[in-house]
């Protein structure tokens, strides 16, 4: 997905996604604020530098890419190739995870060590086990600690979602995690895990088919944030699905997704919407 509001973002191409973490005092789902491949404007996106930064930031959600090595090991990384953010000429999918460390010198991590960042178990790698984030556990909004905070697994290649669905059970963390994507990545993930909870991301303003919401079962219809309304967030919410917007980076595009009333943001520029998030218990 492309499409953010800020043309200082990195590499020009944005992609967002959604999370709820709990329902407010009088039943409204919380707002949630979704760091967009971690904290891009001060650390490298999808690393773990990334995501940590992005969680002590006070972030709701973590979204990353996943994607597969040749031996399909998940990993985070957007791109099919390692050209942009690594200067390697190759593509993920020829590579195997040693050769991808090798390259990256480890900077590419692996969709387990990503998990220990939010769950707290170590991923054999000296990731998790910890007290903060960063060390394992999420540190959630004003530094509370076991807040909830979840990673938001992006799947660019509905070929990944598969083994990415069993990463996640293997490391018991399904209720730290939600996946967002196309048609094709949401309908694999549905295969793969029947209670997992999706976005199933929106790029036009002709709406979902009826059969195609049944057969995928989204908790989360997740838009281009220039595509949103508030009567288009208001028939959405009649329907019973959250609205969630990718990427808003600039104060003036989040406040008006905040007055559509919106359930949930990804930004480039975390901290600043973090700032701009509705006060109180109905927010995460």
């Amino acid at each position: 997905m492309r499409g953010s509001d800020d043309d200082s973002t990195q590499d020009g191409t944005t992609h967002g996604g959604t999370h709820a973490t709990g329902n407010s005092p009088g039943g409204r789902p919380r707002f949630t604020a979704v760091a967009h491949r971690g904290d891009p404007y001060r650390h490298r996106e999808n690393t773990l530098p990334s995501v940590r930064s992005a969680l002590r930031a006070g972030a709701g959600a973590v979204e990353i890419d996943v994607r597969l090595t040749r031996d399909r090991v998940p990993v985070l990384l957007h791109d099919a190739t390692l050209e942009r953010l690594w200067g390697a000429g190759r593509r993920l999918d020829a590579v195997t995870a040693e050769e991808l460390r090798d390259l990256t010198g480890g900077g590419v991590p692996t969709l387990r060590e990503a998990l220990a960042l939010v769950t707290g178990e170590s991923d054999g790698n000296g990731n998790g086990d910890g007290d903060g984030v960063g060390d394992g556990v999420g540190v959630g909004v004003g530094g509370q600690h076991g807040s909830g905070q979840r990673l938001f697994i992006d799947l660019p290649d509905p070929a990944a979602a598969g083994a990415a669905v069993a990463e996640v059970h293997a490391c018991g963390a399904r209720e730290r995690v939600y996946y967002c994507g196309g048609t094709a990545s949401m309908r694999a993930v549905r295969e793969a895990d029947p209670a997992a909870e999706t976005a199933l991301t929106w790029t036009t303003l002709v709406p979902p088919r009826a059969a195609l919401l049944e057969r995928l079962a989204p908790r989360w219809l997740n838009y281009r944030f220039g595509l949103l309304s508030p009567e288009l967030v208001a028939r959405h919410h009649a329907a019973g699905f959250l609205v969630s917007a990718w990427t808003a980076d600039t104060r003036g595009t989040m406040r008006r997704l905040l007055a559509a009333g919106v359930d949930s943001i990804t930004t480039n520029r975390i901290r600043t919407l973090c700032a701009l998030r509705p006060a109180g218990p109905g927010r995460s």
